[in-house]
């Protein structure tokens, strides 16, 4: 901030650097701040110039000036600071035309953001969501303290030296990430608040629907926005690498999505499932039917040439829309009821067989992707078994299966495969001299830590939502019986036997004939009255 001392401190200039290339169009933005900072300290506006790329002038005519000076000159340097930060992401000019990023290396500072973000959408939103879910008393601390984390965060990654970035999707989604963030706590500031006067009590519902809905949105819009952010600090995904790129990183996505999706299913949406008076294959090749119809249309750019990946990727998606529609019809029997079947699992394992042998330009890049299709075999495989020899056809277990752990878990790998597999990516490891073998194993690193993250949280709220009584294990939750209550309390044994054979039994097996598998046996009238004569 510079004062013009021959004007006798009647005027002086703010000059902020970071607007460079977009002030000119920030004037007005500038001149409304200005005047609302300087009425609200009783000074009088004789003037205000915005000077394009440069400075700011202001004049200024008041008994008061001498006195307001230093506070005002501490508060317009702040918030001109926060907004050149927030709206003006600096630096384009240091990246060399033709490049998306410079040269420099990523400096501590833009490390901290990246590790502070990961941290706050990552990992503590996430808790918080769940922790919400449950009602637990630590859902509000915890979305403090990632609230506070995040903003900082915000500010460290426009505070950054080093590399510098070309305008790209990251930098354009954490804005309106931010303002959904502002708005999340927002509608949380409310609800605690508990207003009641006004009719605000008849409307209070559609806050508690909007900030469930954002809590619930917000981990899938931050795993997108983590993604776009390791794109964009490598300058990958753009001109002709775009397209497989996309592909790559949805689809590894897809995989991931699908892993932690039947993990949930396994450990406590078993009564989501029963309500819905359907099998799980039949959502699975709903999905895989209506994934398959969009790569059919969308794999080949009509009117160009075709080439072996189009015709490979698109007759794929044929196979999936088949086989789905097909999965979807097996998934009732003759009566309606719900029925399990292999055709999802086939599919995958298909999937993984073709994406084996799908030709590659680099050594490192076709044993990525070999190593992708093996994995991804494998949970067909692995499905397959737990369906016809684990399950034996049935919905669940009364405990969950040590191998069924092995599908999602398989799901999950294969997805950061595939998303660590792009062109791109490839040559830099292939320049850098970095074998497959180091590599495959980062990746099933991360997708070891994805997945113990997941059954943290399933684990979080089964404990918060079916806690340990007399009436239930003593061991913990009972994940597969237990989780028949949605409302949050524990039901007894006789309860939850009388579910599982109104469900699964159907009056067709005998208590003899359920073995450990089906939980514990249902005591026969018989029994019940020698227990009674013996107290």
């Amino acid at each position: 901030m510079l004062n013009n001392p021959a004007q006798g401190f009647q005027g002086f200039y703010v000059r902020i650097p970071d607007f460079a290339g977009r002030f000119s169009s920030d004037c007005d933005m500038i001149k409304s701040i200005s005047h609302y900072l300087l009425e609200d300290n009783a000074l009088e506006i004789t003037k205000v110039t915005c000077y394009p790329h440069l400075f700011t002038s202001f004049s200024l005519s008041t008994p008061y000036f001498n006195h307001t000076m230093a506070y005002l000159r501490q508060s317009l340097w702040t918030v001109f600071g926060l907004v050149a930060l927030a709206f003006a992401h600096g630096g384009h000019e240091a990246v060399p035309e033709g490049e998306s990023i410079s040269q420099d290396p990523i400096d501590s500072i833009l490390w901290t953001h990246i590790i502070l973000m990961g941290l706050a959408f990552g990992v503590i939103f996430p808790t918080g969501m769940v922790l919400g879910i449950t009602r637990s008393r630590w859902h509000v601390p915890v979305q403090v303290v990632g609230t506070v984390i995040a903003v900082l965060a915000y500010f460290l990654g426009h505070a950054h030296k080093g590399r510098q970035f070309e305008k790209n999707l990251h930098a354009s989604v954490a804005n309106w990430l931010m303002f959904l963030l502002v708005a999340q706590v927002a509608l949380g500031v409310y609800l605690k608040l508990h207003l009641e006067k006004a009719g605000q009590a008849r409307i209070r519902w559609i806050f508690v629907l909007a900030h469930g809905i954002v809590g619930k949105v917000m981990p899938v819009l931050s795993w997108a926005q983590m993604v776009f952010g390791g794109i964009a600090s490598l300058g990958f995904c753009r001109g002709d690498h775009l397209g497989q790129c996309v592909a790559h990183f949805i689809m590894g996505s897809a995989f991931i999505a699908y892993g932690i999706c039947l993990t949930i299913l396994l450990l406590v949406g078993q009564y989501w499932l029963r309500r819905t008076g359907r099998s799980q294959e039949f959502f699975d090749s709903l999905v895989i039917a209506a994934w398959g119809c969009v790569n059919t249309f969308t794999e080949h750019r009509w009117g160009t040439p075709w080439v072996h990946n189009d015709l490979q990727h698109t007759t794929m998606g044929v196979v999936w829309w088949c086989a789905g529609l097909l999965g979807m019809w097996l998934s009732r029997t003759r009566s309606g009821r719900p029925k399990r079947n292999l055709i999802p699992a086939i599919v995958i394992m298909m999937t993984g067989y073709a994406m084996s042998a799908h030709p590659q330009q680099l050594m490192i890049s076709t044993m990525v992707h070999t190593l992708f299709g093996y994995t991804l075999m494998a949970a067909g495989l692995t499905r397959i078994i737990e369906i016809s020899f684990v399950l034996r056809d049935k919905p669940a277990l009364s405990e969950p299966n040590s191998f069924q752990y092995l599908t999602p878990f398989l799901l999950s790998a294969s997805g950061f495969l595939f998303m660590g597999a792009t062109e791109e990516q490839m040559l830099m490891l292939h320049n850098a001299g970095i074998t497959h073998v180091a590599y495959i194993l980062i990746l099933y690193s991360m997708a070891f830590l994805v997945f113990l993250f997941v059954n943290i949280l399933l684990h979080i709220y089964a404990v918060h939502t079916w806690p340990n009584s007399e009436s239930t294990n003593q061991d913990g939750p009972i994940y597969s019986t237990l989780n028949g209550n949605v409302n949050g309390h524990a039901r007894s044994n006789s309860q939850q036997i009388q579910d599982a054979e109104a469900f699964e039994l159907r009056g067709l097996i005998s208590d003899e004939e359920e073995g450990p598998s089906m939980g514990p046996r249902k005591n026969s009238d018989e029994e019940l009255g020698k227990e009674e004569a013996d107290h």
